[in-house]
């Protein structure tokens, strides 16, 4: 079976607006992020009446970020807490794998182990390396006719002199990740946010399609090329139909000069979000990205770039913030 979509050839019904879960977190210690994800993920269950619990797979998957280097990664306590939170509703340690893209960054980020003394941030779990090629399937890809491969900060380099079309077979997929949709009961998005050049928000959506696939450097050879992709995977249904949600921590985000980190340029909220929606947390943050951009003296987020709009007309969510519903969850 090949995942494929059919592009932005037409305009499909807009999806509802779903809710985001938001509550407090006090500070960013590990006993805070515990507190604040068991209360978010029971007030979730209990108003949706979906159950974080094993199913017929026993397994879960954590979609991590580590892109931009130390400072601007998934936050490792908020993981831990996510980890805990699932064990407790029945998951194996064993069973509780993370996936992120680069070796290197995982290493200097903390979640691969230090090659000096070999302990590990997370002891007991699998991490899926998706760079090392092992855990792609050749059923299973996005079709494009647009060339080759990626890096979330280098890219622009590394596509300076790429053509623009290939005739090869091979240049025009972006094998998926499979474990996520695959061997998991569902997964989790743990994305963190920066603003992009290409992308605009660089957050739930990118890091659950750009980011979690091969062959994605091709894309950002023109400004409609990655919003379009972004789009089109994030709306392929084996991906959706076990994605759970979204769930960000506001401990660090940037609003400039991003995706390298920048501390010039990042703020900080002790707040957690939680949303089945990727294109409304997208849209939520995009506000404040452009908040913080006007407060100092930056022009906000282009609005030619429509990764947000192209998503919207593919159905995966809705960008619409004046009308979204912030459930508060109390401490």
């Amino acid at each position: 079976m090949v995942a494929l979509v059919p592009g932005l050839r037409g305009q499909v019904d807009l999806a509802p607006a779903l809710p985001v879960w938001e509550t407090s977190l006090g500070d960013f210690s590990q006993p805070a992020y515990d507190r604040a994800v068991e209360r978010i993920f029971s007030e979730y269950e209990a108003k949706t009446g979906r159950q974080l619990v094993p199913g017929e797979k026993r397994k879960v998957g954590l979609k991590i970020y580590a892109d931009s280097g130390p400072g601007m990664a998934t936050p490792i306590p908020l993981v831990r807490s996510v980890i805990k939170a699932l064990e407790h509703r029945g998951f194996d340690a064993k069973d509780i794998f993370l996936v992120g893209l680069n070796q290197l960054r995982l290493r200097m980020t903390g979640y691969l182990p230090s090659l000096a003394s070999g302990e590990s941030a997370f002891p007991g779990h699998k991490i899926y390396v998706l760079e090392s090629g092992r855990f792609y399937d050749p059923v299973w890809f996005y079709d494009s006719p647009l060339p080759q491969r990626f890096d979330p900060i280098f890219v622009q380099n590394q596509t300076k002199d790429v053509p623009n079309s290939t005739s090869k077979d091979e240049d025009r997929k972006s094998f998926l990740a499979t474990p996520l949709f695959l061997d998991a009961d569902f997964w989790i998005n743990l994305p963190v946010y920066t603003d992009h050049p290409t992308l605009g928000v660089n957050g739930s959506l990118v890091n659950a399609t750009l980011w979690n696939a091969s062959n994605t450097a091709r894309f950002f050879r023109s400004p409609a090329n990655a919003p379009a992709a972004v789009a089109e995977m994030s709306a392929i249904p084996e991906l959706r139909q076990t994605w759970a949600f979204s769930l960000v921590s506001l401990q660090h985000y940037q609003y400039i000069g991003g995706p390298f980190f920048n501390s010039l340029y990042t703020v900080s909220e002790p707040r957690l979000w939680l949303s089945r929606d990727p294109v409304l947390l997208d849209a939520m943050m995009l506000e404040r990205i452009n908040r913080w951009r006007q407060l100092s003296g930056f022009n906000p987020v282009s609005e030619e770039i429509r990764t947000l709009e192209f998503a919207e007309m593919l159905g995966v969510g809705s960008k619409d913030t004046k009308d979204a519903t912030v459930i508060e969850v109390a401490q």
